[in-house]
């Protein structure tokens, strides 16, 4: 059993991301969990499936992104380079890492075959990052293509400034937690809380990524959305005590399926938003971890 994480941009027309959805789930592959975003404008998948069944669910899903979504037209805060913008391949125990693998080569290489520009990150491309590949957005990775600085691993070599292009990895279980700061803390405080607790600021926590911004469909409520990269090491109780040490979280919000484990000594009282874990979503539909 795999786990894939496609992220979509997409996070408004709930038509669109619905069909992008029912054609990730066209196949062997069950969709577990779709969490659409207004103001991040995204939605983010949670599939499971058995190895062979990820990647032609993850091509079809993206043949249905490009079909429906426009890049050139307004996306969002969040940073993102394709309509299909990141598609990593989990494995949730090492015994799994190799065919979480094979299975996002496989995708990649069915993605490419779709038109698509496959750019790798993670531990399949020497551990380049996401951020390296979207710093500066989709038009940016254009320019950086057309220039011969950068050449996509699979599919076309120039990229569709309305369908972008595709970053794929298999990784372990990242989190995607977002912390509403109560008022009267701004866009520039969470900024700054988001720059102390990253890796490499003067709070950082390992794996951390923070970025700080507002949230105009909850009347401009300021937040520090975050990607945990090992729960292990920093689980989201201790993300929580580094934001509050510098203004008091008002609710929390899951993005994905989190394991189980992540929220070990959650604080009790703190709402949060959207609390599913994964093997709450697996219970639900009979799947099995083995």
């Amino acid at each position: 059993m795999l786990v894939a994480v496609p992220n979509i941009s997409e996070g408004r027309d709930l038509v669109v991301v619905g069909a992008v959805a029912d054609a990730f789930a066209a196949g062997r592959a069950r969709v577990l969990d779709v969490h659409d975003d207004p103001d991040h404008h995204r939605a983010v998948v949670t599939l499971a499936g058995a190895a062979g069944t990820l990647a032609p669910a993850l091509a079809a899903g993206a043949a249905a992104a490009a079909s429906r979504i426009d890049l050139r037209r307004e996306r969002g805060s969040h940073p993102h380079v394709g309509v299909l913008d990141v598609c990593p391949v989990v494995y949730l125990d090492e015994d799994r890492r190799g065919a979480a693998c094979a299975e996002a080569l496989a995708a990649a290489a069915d993605l490419g075959s779709a038109g698509i520009p496959v750019f790798l990150y993670g531990e399949l491309a020497g551990g380049r990052t996401r951020a390296e590949l979207r710093r500066g957005g989709p038009a940016e990775l254009a320019r950086r293509v057309a220039a011969g600085e950068l050449r996509p691993d699979f599919g076309p070599q120039q990229i569709d400034p309305a369908v972008g292009a595709t970053l794929v990895a298999a990784r372990p279980p990242l989190l995607a937690f977002n912390l509403e700061l109560a008022p009267p803390a701004t866009l520039d405080d969470a900024r700054a809380i988001a720059a102390a607790v990253r890796e490499g600021g003067a709070d950082g926590l390992p794996g951390v990524r923070a970025l700080g911004l507002t949230l105009p469909a909850r009347g401009g409520v300021a937040q520090v959305t975050c990607n945990v990269e090992d729960h292990r090491a920093v689980p989201l109780a201790r993300l929580v005590a580094a934001v509050a040490a510098h203004a008091r979280v008002a609710e929390c919000e899951v993005v994905g399926l989190p394991p189980r484990a992540a929220f070990d000594g959650f604080p009790a009282d703190l709402p949060v938003r959207n609390r599913r874990t994964l093997e709450d979503a697996l219970d639900a539909t009979s799947i099995t971890l083995s």
